[in-house]
């Protein structure tokens, strides 16, 4: 328990760091670290961590596409420009992810009787979800003055059900989720995610709108809703595959993915609400 409270709490303060830092160069650098890790843990859970040609395409496409999303952010429109920055940095990033395939299928077919379609596959998968879900921390971050504020809600949506789920299934949890895959969560522990999350959403939009929507409640309950869609899909990969944990780089926590499994699917689902809040409003 003391080295997962040291681990934890190491974490916080980078975080922290990096958020402080947000405006800047550091957080697409910080984000890029943390898509190089995710994406090898997920590569090494399905054995092809050793096949360099597969490795590299992956990291590459992964850790490029933040800064191409940095870039695209801080680059302002020209209106006298045929093709502006936007539109070549969309360009390339279509052109990486397609190349960084192709490598793959290729060495795929040199390697067919080592390496399984299930794999490969696997790998794509990954190499697009990671990079592009870990990225919305840049796209929520350059959304204007509100950038950081909904940053920390967006890293926050998926944390605080956590909580909320964990304290409430401890207290009243009697019916299993999903008993197969994680026999700890409940129902009553969802639904307290679920209401924890929509509250605390509801009360922070408030104070810092000056105004009160139930759009704000909508957004934390179906962001508690889809994190556990995300925590339960990667526990069952695991399950399947036969690991505990994705990495050792968080002692007491695991990997980075065992951190951030839920966020994969909340940071999206959050942009897109953030979107439609701004757009509303």
């Amino acid at each position: 328990m003391k080295t997962r409270i040291i681990s934890g709490a190491v974490g916080v303060i980078l975080i922290g760091a990096v958020l402080y830092f947000h405006n800047t160069a550091v957080l697409p650098v910080a984000v890029a670290a943390m898509i190089a890790v995710m994406l090898y843990e997920l590569i090494r859970a399905v054995k092809l961590e050793k096949n360099i040609p597969i490795l590299v395409s992956a990291e590459i496409c992964g850790v490029l596409t933040p800064f191409i999303c940095y870039y695209k952010c801080n680059t302002p429109y020209d209106v006298t420009r045929t093709v502006n920055a936007g539109d070549l940095a969309d360009l390339f990033m279509f052109t990486l992810v397609l190349a960084a395939a192709f490598v793959i299928f290729i060495t795929w077919l040199r390697n067919h009787k080592k390496i399984r379609y299930e794999q490969v596959f696997f790998v794509l998968a990954s190499m697009i979800l990671v990079p592009q879900s870990m990225t919305t921390m840049l796209r929520l971050e350059c959304t204007g003055e509100n950038g950081l504020f909904l940053l920390i809600m967006g890293l926050c949506g998926a944390w605080i059900a956590d909580t909320g789920a964990y304290f409430t299934g401890v207290t009243l949890g009697k019916h299993k989720l999903c008993p197969e895959i994680s026999p700890k969560k409940t129902v009553e522990g969802l639904v307290g995610g679920i209401v924890t999350t929509g509250l605390v959403y509801s009360i922070a939009f408030s104070v810092y709108d000056s105004t009160f929507e139930p759009l704000y409640f909508i957004a934390g309950a179906v962001c508690a809703v889809i994190g556990t869609v995300g925590d339960l899909s990667a526990s069952m990969v695991k399950r399947q595959i036969g690991f505990k944990d994705y990495g050792k780089i968080m002692p007491g926590h695991g990997g980075l993915m065992d951190r951030f499994d839920s966020v994969l699917f909340v940071l999206p689902t959050f942009y897109v609400f953030s979107e439609f809040i701004s757009g509303h409003h």
